[in-house]
């Protein structure tokens, strides 16, 4: 199906946002999905370059959809496809995949988005679905988003998180932002300052409904060795965590078996079972 791009705009760096015109079934569109564009006609590049939905929303009276997709120009599809002017189209699959649990995750007493890199990609709509299901800044501090970068040039979306209402925190590998160091090291310090928090101030049991809720959950997105360590941070700190797994996809409908991971139920297939996962159900290490 091609769709109209109504714009594709530079934001730094080599990032661009695209937003393209969509039919109503996007009305149905979940965080975690993708869509699974091909970006020329022709056989080069031959494979379509699976990109995740940044967001989609309802626009103008007669609720035409809009989807959003934040993508980093790094090889020939994705140059491509940064050339592309309002008005073409591209040809895309979609929304594809499985996303994150949003019933588990709403019903946590606070939620940790960890975003390494470009993980920031499928994070936003997902907590914009969250601040719509629990209304913006109805619970104050329940949307911990953590965004690592290499330097603070390479940061996104950070006043769009706020807007949401989202406490935003920052790390960075050169120390240019925020803490210095690994995302990862970032969500082990906020979980272990929350634990001793709530340590302090559990002097009484809390009784009714409200304490059969989960205590929290993690949601992350990025490399591959970043979510391991997240997983591994999850199991530690008795805490569920999705991931959303970042690969490179041939049909992107589970039909080439070329995106299989090793879980424990056996193998997967990222583009179809995903791409987003229940972190304990991924086995790591081959």
């Amino acid at each position: 199906m091609k769709y109209k791009i109504l714009s594709n705009v530079f934001l730094k760096d080599r990032r661009f946002l695209l937003e393209l015109a969509v039919p109503a079934i996007f009305k149905e569109a979940s965080p975690g999905q993708f869509l699974h564009i091909r970006v020329e006609d022709s056989c080069d590049p031959l494979l379509r370059r699976p990109l995740s939905i940044h967001d989609c929303f309802a626009q103008g009276k007669n609720s035409a959809m809009v989807v959003r997709v934040l993508y980093e120009a790094v090889g020939k599809g994705t140059s491509l496809l940064s050339d592309k002017k309002a008005l073409s189209e591209v040809d895309c699959l979609g929304p594809l995949g499985n996303g994150f649990d949003m019933q588990k995750i709403i019903a946590a007493k606070k939620i940790y988005i960890a975003a390494g890199g470009m993980g920031v990609a499928p994070l936003f709509f997902l907590a914009r679905k969250i601040a719509e299901a629990c209304g913006p800044r109805s619970e104050a501090g329940k949307m911990v988003v953590l965004i690592g970068a290499k330097t603070k040039d390479d940061i996104l979306r950070e006043k769009e998180f706020k807007d949401l209402g989202c406490e935003v925190h920052m790390a960075t590998e050169d120390g240019s932002r925020g803490s210095k160091g690994r995302v990862t090291d970032l969500l082990k310090n906020v979980l272990s300052a929350s634990c001793k928090l709530k340590a302090k101030g559990n002097t009484h049991s809390e009784a009714g409904a409200s304490s059969q809720r989960p205590e929290s959950v993690i949601c992350a997105c990025g490399p591959k060795a970043m979510l391991a360590v997240v997983s591994d941070i999850a199991r530690q700190s008795g805490v569920s965590a999705q991931v959303s797994l970042e690969e490179f996809m041939g049909c992107g409908l589970g039909a080439c078996l070329g995106c299989v991971i090793r879980t424990s139920s056996g193998y997967k297939r990222i583009c179809h079972d995903g791409p987003v996962f229940d972190a304990s159900e991924i086995i790591w290490k081959e």
